[in-house]
């Protein structure tokens, strides 16, 4: 399923745009000149979709001279559609959308994803340990670019994740941005989507987040 839906879309993307540059996470990537990139991932969540656990995506982000510019995170089962326009705001299903308003890791709901690689998994459970004892609760849903929607629209309040790679949050970090959220390092340092770790909240929560994700091993796990 996953190479099928990056067929499709890569081969509508070639029939409109042949000259862009093509970033897939499968086998449809592209090289080329051209100023403009898409970043795909055909289906984010795939263990939970073969599983039938309903939590999965399709995400396209577009980059222009390497700045993210506009981007689309797809469910398929909700059927929502959540979109970023770089300064042009943050919409689901076309309303605007915020990030919450919660200032207290106390009370908040955050959610994380774990890689997988034994490394990787090591790392984070470390970082889960310390923030499921500060924070309300902690979900892992198994879908980056679904949690960082969930952020955008207020749902969650800060997600934090290691060993990503492009396609799986070129969308949803332009998403959380535009709807006023707070992206960065886990040490508060600015990241691109081309980064292996990404913390995003509502703003509000982020700081005590970064205090606790700098405390122990780093996180800095490659990505496999």
């Amino acid at each position: 399923m996953d190479l099928q839906s990056e067929t499709m879309i890569t081969e509508s993307i070639r029939g409109l745009y042949p000259d862009h540059q093509i970033l897939a996470e499968e086998k449809a990537s592209q090289e080329s000149d051209s100023a403009y990139k898409w970043i795909i991932d055909p289906l984010d969540g795939t263990t939970n979709y073969a599983h039938g656990y309903r939590f999965f995506c399709v995400s396209i982000a577009v980059e222009h001279q390497h700045d993210v510019i506009f981007g689309v995170v797809y469910d398929p089962v909700t059927k929502e559609l959540f979109k970023g326009i770089r300064g042009g705001g943050a919409f689901l299903n076309g309303r605007p959308i915020r990030s919450s308003v919660e200032s207290q890791l106390s009370e908040s709901l955050i959610c994380t994803g774990f890689s997988y690689d034994r490394e990787g998994v090591l790392v984070n459970l470390f970082h889960f340990n310390n923030l499921i004892l500060e924070a309300r609760a902690v979900r892992r849903d198994g879908s980056a670019a679904l949690d960082l929607c969930y952020v955008a629209c207020g749902r969650y309040d800060g997600f934090w994740e290691i060993s990503l790679n492009p396609w799986d949050v070129a969308a949803g970090k332009l998403i959380v941005e535009e709807a006023g959220g707070r992206i960065s390092s886990f040490s508060g340092n600015p990241c691109t989507v081309y980064d292996a770790e990404i913390l995003a909240t509502n703003g509000r929560i982020h700081e005590q987040m970064m205090t606790l994700l700098t405390r122990g091993p780093s996180s800095n796990v490659p990505r496999k």
